[in-house]
């Protein structure tokens, strides 16, 4: 990978408003760069976790402690118009109860001191086509989960030595083997559960299968309860933290942690981190043109998703350094731009 390519492709994605085409990358640079020198890039290799690990890395080492988490979240940029293949294909979107064709990527990022960091990636392809025996509609499936995509990551994580102590993530990934998965390799966990979830508040319960849905059971104030879910062999601390929707409407929240010394407010502090990877997403999608992409082929739309990862990485990095928050970062260079296209006009006018 050519750093200069990557920095010149990745800054355009954060400094262009429209469509992002290599023509116009080409065109923002007089020409210094051809079209045909930028599809090249995009074309030549797959980038990968691996290559996003290598550009973060030394960023990460300047910031990463031991008490640095680790967040899991997948998200799904729609694009109901392109082609579909088995990278641009059907989804079910947890977040809306509905399936939708886009992309689906899962990301892990690492905060620790204030920072956010994307650390590894996985995009959700589905190269297995089958025809659905009830509706005889073909359909297609992925070779993997997204529960084996995430430990794999963690394991990754580990093998790069990131200093951690939690894994964050929401009830979709809350399955008792990824729990195992991260508690055996010296981890902790922080996860939501589904208010249907089932609990044993002692052992002999266990062992005589007394078990209690977590949203019966009689919580005090802002504490946490001891005891094992229903399927899953170690002790653990429940909470249940009520808190205001926009809407005014009163929302409830069962965490599950598998560290006994936390207290409640350790545990709910800890857990609003993982707010930090919905931000990200959502810097991914408005401000490094995640969408717009150029490319047609399955390896040039997966290195377009690479390089907008980096470019928000990029776009965090420029935030920390100028005190601003990205919003308003890009905020400043779009009237910039408007004020030399403004400044332009006029010459045009002018010259009329």
């Amino acid at each position: 990978m050519k750093k200069a390519d990557l920095d010149l492709y990745t800054d355009y994605l954060l400094s262009t408003f429209g469509a992002a085409t290599a023509t116009g990358l080409s065109a923002m640079v007089d020409g210094d760069v051809s079209h045909d020198q930028i599809t090249r890039f995009l074309s030549a290799q797959e980038y990968t976790s691996k290559d996003l690990w290598q550009q973060v890395k030394s960023s990460v080492r300047s910031i990463e402690h031991d008490d640095g988490v680790l967040i899991f979240d997948d998200t799904i940029q729609e694009k109901a118009w392109t082609d579909e293949s088995e990278l641009m294909c059907w989804h079910f979107d947890h977040c809306s109860g509905r399936t939708v064709k886009g992309i689906n990527l899962l990301n892990a990022l690492y905060y620790c001191n204030g920072a956010s960091i994307p650390v590894a990636f996985e995009l959700v392809k589905k190269p297995v086509q089958y025809s659905d025996l009830a509706t005889k509609k073909l359909k297609r499936k992925s070779e993997k989960t997204k529960n084996e995509m995430m430990r794999e990551m963690v394991q990754t994580c580990i093998q790069n030595t990131l200093k951690f102590r939690f894994v964050l993530m929401d009830s979709w990934f809350s399955s008792e083997e990824n729990f195992d998965f991260i508690t055996e390799r010296g981890r902790h966990f922080i996860a939501a559960i589904k208010d249907n979830r089932l609990i044993a508040l002692s052992e002999d319960d266990r062992k005589k299968k007394r078990f209690t849905r977590v949203d019966e059971l009689d919580f005090s104030e802002q504490t946490s309860v001891r005891g094992w879910l229903k399927g899953y062999a170690k002790e653990v601390l429940v909470v249940r933290q009520v808190f205001k929707n926009k809407d005014d409407s009163t929302g409830i929240l069962h965490l599950v942690c598998s560290d006994l010394t936390c207290d409640y407010d350790a545990i709910t502090t800890t857990y609003q981190k993982r707010g930090q990877v919905e931000v990200f997403h959502k810097y991914l999608k408005s401000n490094a043109n995640l969408a717009k992409s150029p490319t047609r082929t399955l390896r040039t739309q997966s290195n377009h998703v690479f390089m907008a990862i980096y470019a928000t990485f990029k776009l965090e990095c420029l935030s920390v350094a100028n005190k601003l928050n990205p919003f308003a970062l890009c905020r400043k260079l779009l009237i910039n731009a408007s004020r030399s296209a403004y400044a332009q006009l006029q010459l045009f006018r002018a010259a009329a």
